[in-house]
């Protein structure tokens, strides 16, 4: 299967100032797409901006809290205002606040909901009119979202029940939105990393020590294996449509 090129489309990444979102936002350039980046970290974005444009990429920056859906909203309508299209959405944006259900504080539990899936929910809503109007007036006749899961949506452990509970969400509404969308040529996608480098590690004490002993010590992917997944769904031809990747460590149970 050759893989298509996305010269003339455009793509949004949530999450592209670190980790996953900033390999996919690379990748995506390094494919042809013009690329919108939204984080809240105007200077990360920069840094990626920056990257793609040396490359000869066109990137725009978007400084987005996307818990707050207008603001979720105003990134997809600016995003379309500045390239004139939006052909692919990735949602890579996350957090993983992992501990013992009854140390953890409830803020942590909101803020997973918020970003891991509320987040996601105000994105995708913003952009679905926008991509199905891609798929009527593009040349490849198809748009694509991936949403970036996780293996805890597949699998429960201790001291990861919130976690699990958003990654368990946006697999299972990236499966009902394939569904309703399938036949209008809008493909979704959801890609379920093991363990990958990633600053998840780094936003809580003790959330490394708790996700090492719930998946074990291994090699952890890297966030560039992560993103030649994405690459390999929304380069796809359009008769083809990849609906879930696992993607593990070799060495992971």
């Amino acid at each position: 299967m050759t893989a298509e090129s996305l010269k003339d489309t455009v793509a949004l990444v949530s999450g592209a100032s670190s980790g996953i979102g900033r390999a996919a936002a690379r990748r995506l350039a390094a494919e042809g797409a013009t690329v919108a980046l939204v984080a809240r970290r105007t200077d990360r974005l920069e840094e990626v901006a920056d990257g793609i444009r040396e490359g000869g990429g066109t990137a725009l920056v978007l400084r987005t809290d996307l818990t707050v859906a207008q603001a979720a909203a105003a990134a997809v309508e600016a995003a379309v205002a500045e390239f004139g299209r939006l052909d692919t959405l990735v949602n890579a944006a996350g957090v993983m606040l992992n501990g013992p259900s009854d140390q953890s504080p409830l803020r942590d539990w909101d803020r997973m909901v918020d970003i891991n899936l509320r987040g996601l929910m105000y994105v995708t809503k913003a952009a679905l009119p926008h991509l199905l109007t891609a798929v009527r007036t593009g040349r490849r006749t198809v748009a694509d979202v991936v949403n970036v899961s996780s293996v805890a949506g597949r699998f429960a452990a201790p001291t990861v029940a919130l976690y699990n509970a958003t990654k368990f969400a946006v697999t299972g509404a990236t499966e009902a939105w394939r569904q309703e969308y399938t036949a209008r040529d809008l493909r979704f996608s959801v890609i379920e990393p093991g363990r990958t480098q990633s600053e998840l590690f780094d936003q809580k004490d003790n959330s490394a020590g708790d996700f090492a002993a719930a998946f074990g010590e291994v090699e952890p992917l890297h966030a560039e294996d992560v993103a030649d997944a994405i690459a390999y769904i929304v380069t796809s031809p359009r008769r083809v449509a990849v609906n879930e990747i696992v993607i593990r460590p070799t060495d992971q149970p």
